[in-house]
């Protein structure tokens, strides 16, 4: 990542790692560092291919940042929300369900969880070109360290992650990568975010979920590994199981644009939050992601052209002349979220349909 000079900002001093006993996924790590070489490539493509094949799931290490680097993006992190008060965060409150876009401050208690019970969380969103919205005065002095820390995410993390995924079904390499240009129209983008503790009554209500089980939207979500253990998915068994804490390490899952351009081949992954372990319950829980979509005008249908669909029949959500663009895929999710009534099925799971295509929610 470019090196800037670093204004003075608080440190953000996270929860220590919590001491409980839990039933912890069990993910491939991928050793980025490999990527750079083909034969590298080569070995990584298979892990990863297996890993979102059948976890959706896997670390990422040696990213090229270090430790002190990771720290400071925390810090940065934590600005957003401990150094812009609450009237300051409101004048930049994004208008989320008419714009379809998250851009600006999701504020807490926007999104119903259950029972009448609202969030507990505000996350604060930058488009991956920083400059197409102002900025709350405490972030302004930090914006070249974001839009730094947003294009390593895309070039250095993003890309090579795509390269392996499209190797891993037999399609040239940048066949996912010349999707997703950096300077393309879109809507990928930097999202901070920070978990607050909540009442016991809330709690009950939820039955200790913070955010229901849900797949994301864009293709691939690039989550930095923080210690308060909250975040699960569900296991190919059926079972929600824990995300562990790694140092320095990245969580990497698919969302539903790679399920509609893969073709079904890898599978938009089911994860959740809950209450954290007794020992995490009384610290917030801050965040920092990168979250990716294709350009706006790519129309989400499978590359058909892969020879893996020689042997895997092609899984569509729905008809390819019907299939979304990004651009209205992700409207479409974003101003749903949170803000519509959910049918209910025989199972339990909760169910709305966005663009004519069924989206899913488990509690």
């Amino acid at each position: 990542m470019p090196s800037t000079v670093s204004p003075k900002i608080p440190h953000y001093e996270p929860a220590p790692a919590t001491k409980e006993s839990l039933d912890y996924a069990d993910l491939t790590i991928i050793d980025l560092s490999k990527a750079k070489t083909a034969e590298g490539r080569a070995e990584l493509a298979v892990q990863a291919r297996d890993a979102m094949t059948n976890q959706g799931f896997f670390y990422v290490v040696n990213h090229g940042l270090t430790p002190a680097e990771n720290a400071r993006i925390f810090d940065i992190a934590d600005v957003p929300f401990a150094q812009v008060s609450d009237d300051e965060k409101r004048q930049y409150a994004g208008n989320i369900k008419a714009t379809g876009s998250y851009q600006g401050y999701k504020l807490r208690q926007y999104w119903h969880i259950e029972a009448g019970v609202r969030d507990q969380l505000e996350h604060y969103n930058i488009n991956r070109d920083v400059t197409k919205k102002p900025h709350p005065k405490a972030l302004r002095p930090l914006i070249p360290e974001i839009e730094a820390w947003a294009r390593f995410n895309h070039t250095e993390v993003l890309h090579p992650i795509l390269r392996l995924l499209a190797m891993g079904m037999e399609l040239p390499e940048d066949a996912f990568v010349n999707q997703h240009g950096y300077d393309a129209a879109g809507e990928t983008y930097v999202r901070y975010m920070k978990y607050y503790p909540r009442s016991e009554e809330e709690e009950e209500k939820t039955k200790n979920v913070w955010l229901k089980g849900h797949t994301d939207f864009g293709t691939i979500t690039i989550l930095w590994s923080q210690p308060v253990a909250a975040l699960q998915i569900l296991s190919p068994d059926g079972k929600w199981r824990w995300i562990r804490h790694i140092g320095n390490a990245l969580v990497i899952n698919a969302g539903d644009a790679m399920e509609f351009l893969s073709g079904g081949f890898y599978k938009a992954t089911i994860h959740r939050v809950v209450q954290p372990p007794s020992d995490q319950r009384g610290y917030t829980r801050v965040g920092a992601f990168y979250f990716a979509m294709t350009d706006d005008n790519v129309k989400l249908i499978p590359h058909a052209e892969s020879p893996v669909f020689r042997t895997h029949p092609i899984k569509r959500r729905c008809d390819d002349a019907d299939a979304p663009t990004m651009e209205q895929w992700r409207r479409g999710r974003t101003s749903a979220y949170g803000q519509t009534d959910l049918k209910k099925t025989d199972n339990g799971v909760e169910e709305e349909v966005i663009n004519g295509v069924v989206v899913k929610h488990y509690n």
